[in-house]
């Protein structure tokens, strides 16, 4: 449908750019001179001049011809009012503006080819903020040629055309810009090295010309598109500035570490390293905060690395945490850790060398007080630890030198290198568990013994051979929990789930069935008492067993014993019971294990004694007569005489008995008495100790048993790995072997080939012919 337009209005009659140049060229003249304001009216006469223009229809081709338009038919929806096809008016027009644009900036060029320095930027900045101003309102003036001549120019590919506002970029830079940029960027420079050197500047003047250079970056491609292009700004300046900051900071660093220690001039670069950051934010592009932020680590630190690196110790052994930190994060900085990995060495070595020097002060106490031990162990630990937390921001590399060094230091030190055993350090931990959870006046509230159990875990988490801690403390956990000497139930319980997290159900599975047995033997204790009632029993004495089962508790019988006939009753009557119960079940009596309370009726006062059976087996000797040789106790006791000794050895050292014979050593026909005269303060005396033979077989046996599990755990190893991998050669054996039992021991590899060898008598494994060193599963 046609559009009737009446005569006089705007789209028909044809307009000669003359008509209009004269006043238009006034009010862009207005737009860049600002002598007087423009007014919205002027505004919209000047519109509507460019877009009658454009709009008008050259009827004669001879007419367009002259004016420099090439005739082309206007596309269905452009608006032009013409039902007849219209031409796209605009060259001329485009041609006059960028005559004027050029004229205007070579007249204001001759205003700012002297100035130097802050002149120039003061000139320059002041211009270009009026000049891109102007243009802005230049570019809304002409909004219609923009949206309809140039985009069709620009569509059939002419690479000269722009929109009038990035034509007015086009012309500032190849006229004002080609010609002051370097003593504009020069004078910006200047004005930065002042401000580096502690005076004041107007940042405006440096931010005004940053804006101009980002500006001025267009895309020639596609003058329209979409995002910046930062070409002028980088090669016209960026590039400059970042030469002109390592020159500044290569004199400065050198002729400041001269002059002054370390310390301070880490601080300097954080201080410059925040200042350039901070810089960026104020009056540079954001895209120049990393290069810019390279071009200074490298100057300011990498450059100096060696002498970082020498420090680094000195800081260390002076315990300066905040310097430390500092260095850190300036290392930290550099790319692909180079830095770093020298500090984390260095870090690793003075750990390793602080732990072993903290329990070499410790001298002998160390190897014999499990408390010292482990307390040396945490506080080296603990120390590191809050430097990696704090000052190296808890970095995983330098978490693995803490951890590296603490394994190497924990595992081999003074005291495990004067016992001649690796397992020292285990040991020792399992010990300081005893201490914590068995019964003691100095135990600590529930909540400081769980933070005690979880320090113990530390030190835990870098013992290699955990099965020989598994070991020592299954057989401590069983003397607590048998003679009821368990401080906690709770913490017990706290202890093992601890142990579990870390090593597995495995590990601690035979440590919980203990405790099932203690309940398990509550219910049977009861069900013996409610029996003999039951049958009209009396029991002489108050009896009370603990069963339990022989493939969880490091228990053994050590030596031959005749049951005293005072206990023998009891013992047969519960045997009975428990055959009853279970028939096929045989029990074993654990009589090293056992103890018992006896009330004297001979001396002055009654005195209850806690005594092991054997103390007790002998005392009950003296029922019948006073004194008795040692031939004689032994014969009656079936205890043979070298544990007798030690057992009479205790009762002489607590006076119960006296020895008639003046030697030192007892013998077969040495004469032992019942001290009539005996006295103490206390009316209950614990005289239960531990036999010295027993006890050093007893570590002997633990340290046997480590062995023998040891090799039943690599043969399990071998079985698993070969029956997965069906073949597999020597060296990929061992070495899978080892990666398997990592977590509970480090397997010696003459073991290893010792167990291989007994696989293959056991016709689980076979050499391959023809293939060296191969092993293959049989199935």
């Amino acid at each position: 449908m046609s559009r009737h337009t009446p005569y006089g209005s705007t789209g028909l009659k044809p307009i000669n750019l003359e008509e209009i140049w004269t006043d238009l060229e006034d009010g862009i003249n207005q737009v860049y001179l600002r002598e007087r304001s423009l007014a919205i009216q002027r505004y919209m006469e000047l519109y509507t001049h460019v877009y009658n223009y454009c709009t008008s229809v050259h009827q004669q081709a001879g007419q367009a011809g002259r004016s420099g338009v090439t005739p082309k038919v206007a596309k269905k929806g452009t608006g032009t009012g013409s039902s007849g096809g219209a031409q796209l008016v605009g060259q001329e027009l485009y041609k006059r503006l960028k005559e004027f644009l050029e004229n205007y900036l070579k007249i204001l060029l001759k205003s700012g080819t002297d100035l130097i320095d802050e002149g120039v930027l003061t000139f320059y900045t002041k211009q270009w903020e009026e000049y891109q101003f102007s243009s802005k309102v230049l570019n809304g003036v002409c909004a219609y040629l923009n949206r309809h001549w140039v985009r069709r120019e620009c569509e059939e590919g002419r690479k000269d055309i722009y929109e009038i506002y990035q034509l007015a970029l086009v012309i500032w830079r190849g006229i004002l810009f080609k010609d002051l940029n370097k003593q504009v960027t020069n004078a910006v420079l200047k004005l930065i090295d002042r401000e580096r050197s502690g005076e004041t500047i107007n940042s405006r003047l440096v931010s005004g010309v940053i804006n101009c250079y980002v500006e001025l970056g267009l895309n020639e491609d596609d003058p329209n598109a979409k995002g910046q292009n930062l070409s002028v700004y980088k090669e016209s300046f960026e590039n400059i500035f970042l030469e002109d900051a390592e020159r500044f900071y290569n004199r400065e660093s050198t002729d400041f570490l001269r002059q002054n220690p370390v310390t301070e001039y880490m601080k300097r670069v954080e201080q410059r390293l925040n200042e350039e950051q901070k810089r960026v934010q104020v009056y540079l592009h954001e895209s120049t905060l990393d290069r810019l932020a390279k071009t200074c680590e490298r100057v300011l630190i990498q450059k100096h690395l060696e002498i970082f690196r020498t420090e680094f110790q000195n800081l260390l052994d002076s315990d300066k945490n905040q310097d430390l930190g500092r260095m850190y994060s300036l290392v930290a900085r550099i790319e692909s850790n180079i830095g770093l990995s020298e500090l984390k060495t260095i870090l690793e070595g003075h750990i390793y060398n602080q732990g072993l020097a903290a329990i070499s002060k410790c001298d002998d106490a160390a190897s014999t007080d499990p408390k010292i031990y482990v307390q040396t162990l945490l506080e080296v630990h603990k120390k590191y630890n809050a430097l990696v937390l704090t000052a190296f921001n808890n970095d995983k590399g330098f978490v693995a030198s803490l951890d590296k060094a603490c394994g190497k230091f924990i595992n081999t030190n003074a005291v495990t290198t004067a016992s001649k055993s690796s397992s020292k350090s285990p040991e020792l931990l399992a010990k300081y568990c005893d201490l914590l959870l068995k019964k003691s006046s100095k135990n600590p509230e529930e909540a400081e013994l769980e933070d005690t159990l979880n320090q113990v875990m530390v030190v835990f988490k870098y013992i290699e051979d955990k099965d020989v801690f598994q070991k020592f403390y299954s057989k401590m956990l069983a003397k607590r929990l048998v003679h009821h000497m368990s401080a906690s139930d709770d913490a017990e319980a706290s202890m093992i789930s601890k142990l579990k997290q870390a090593c597995g159900f495995e590990y601690t599975s035979k440590l919980q069935r203990m405790f099932q047995d203690i309940g398990v033997s509550k219910d049977l204790n009861e069900q013996f008492r409610q029996h003999l009632t039951t049958n009209k029993l009396l029991n002489e004495i108050d009896f009370s067993i603990q069963v339990l089962s022989s493939g969880s508790w490091p228990f053994t019988q050590s030596f031959n014993f005749s049951l005293p006939s005072e206990l023998e009753r009891s013992v047969q009557r519960f045997n009975n019971f428990y055959a009853g119960l279970h028939s096929g079940r045989k029990l074993n009596w654990l009589y090293n294990m056992c103890k018992g309370d006896l009330t004297t009726n001979c001396f002055k006062n009654r005195y209850t004694l806690q005594a092991s059976t054997f103390q007790m087996a002998v005392l009950l000797q003296f029922n019948e007569q006073t004194s008795l040789t040692v031939q004689q106790l032994g014969e009656n006791t079936g205890i043979n005489q070298e544990h007798l000794v030690q057992v009479l050895q205790i009762l002489l050292k607590a006076k119960l008995l006296i020895c008639s014979d003046e030697e030192t050593n007892l013998t077969n026909d040495s004469l032992i008495e019942l001290h009539m005269g005996f006295k103490n303060k206390k009316l209950r005396i614990n005289i239960n100790f531990p036999l010295k033979t027993e006890l050093k077989v007893e570590q002997e046996v633990t340290h046997k048993y480590i062995e023998d599990d040891r090799k039943i755990l690599i043969q399990a190893a071998i079985v698993r790995i070969m029956k997965m991998r069906k073949k597999l050669n020597h060296t990929q054996l061992v070495a899978e072997v080892l990666n398997q039992l990592s977590t509970r021991f480090k397997p010696k590899v003459p073991v290893i080939k010792k167990c291989i060898d007994i696989l293959i008598e056991k016709e689980y494994l076979e050499r391959m012919e023809g293939q060296k060193d191969t092993y293959s599963y049989l199935a």
